[in-house]
């Protein structure tokens, strides 16, 4: 059977009673590994998350002595913390519930609910949600510099066609003038030899302007894949 990964979790309430509860909740949760640290202020929690700790995920009250749980999520997105958070709140108070996930919380919980309901199991899913979407949004990020490379190419082919193109229009112009005049067998064999290079030289910049870029993958270029 395959072992879960620890979630770690910041817990910030201010009722060491309450933290207990929780963190019974997620020790005794099967098929899970939690690891829990607690901090019972707003201050606290903000220099924990300033160290070496990888938090999972922030599971945080509303109410504090000297703070709210919007301020804290307004400080935590003004450092930049990228930890999906999970709201707490002994009302049903649904205009903050709407407040809270303006700010980014990806749930928000009732503790009257909480003993009832699968607080680990909600934690577990929050955080496969957050890792699935990032994963996204990096796939996303990926194929739409890959987009914007084969734009640039595409932009580069077309001015390459063009550079060739006018110059070759004057070579075909005098090859038509120097045709017309040619006597000699040997004059006639290199004019020849010229058409058939000419000739190569265009299909080979039909080819290019032709080029299918949807076949190329540019998603592995930056990785020493070759382009196909």
């Amino acid at each position: 059977m395959k072992e879960s990964k620890t979630i770690t979790v910041l817990l910030v309430d201010e009722s060491a009673d309450f933290a207990n509860s929780v963190r019974r909740q997620l020790e005794t949760a099967e098929g899970f590994a939690f690891k829990l640290h607690w901090k019972n202020s707003v201050e606290d929690a903000l220099l924990e998350l300033e160290g070496e700790i990888a938090f999972d995920v922030i599971v945080t009250d509303y109410t504090f002595s000297r703070s709210n749980g919007l301020e804290f999520c307004l400080r935590l997105n003004q450092m930049n913390r990228q930890i999906p958070i999970v709201f707490l709140t002994g009302t049903r108070d649904f205009k903050l519930a709407v407040e809270a996930m303006k700010l980014g919380v990806e749930d928000v919980l009732f503790k009257e609910n909480l003993e009832k309901s699968d607080l680990p199991r909600t934690i577990a899913k929050i955080v496969d949600l957050v890792l699935m979407r990032r994963q996204l949004q990096a796939v996303e990020k990926r194929m739409a510099m890959a987009e914007n490379r084969a734009q640039a190419i595409r932009e580069l082919v077309v001015t390459v066609c063009h550079e060739f193109n006018n110059p070759l229009a004057a070579v075909k112009i005098s090859a038509d003038l120097i045709d017309r005049s040619i006597q000699s067998p040997e004059e006639r064999r290199l004019m020849d030899e010229l058409s058939r290079h000419f000739r190569r030289i265009e299909l080979e910049i039909r080819r290019l302007r032709d080029l299918n870029f949807e076949r190329i993958d540019f998603h592995g270029a930056g990785e020493g894949n070759s382009a196909v």
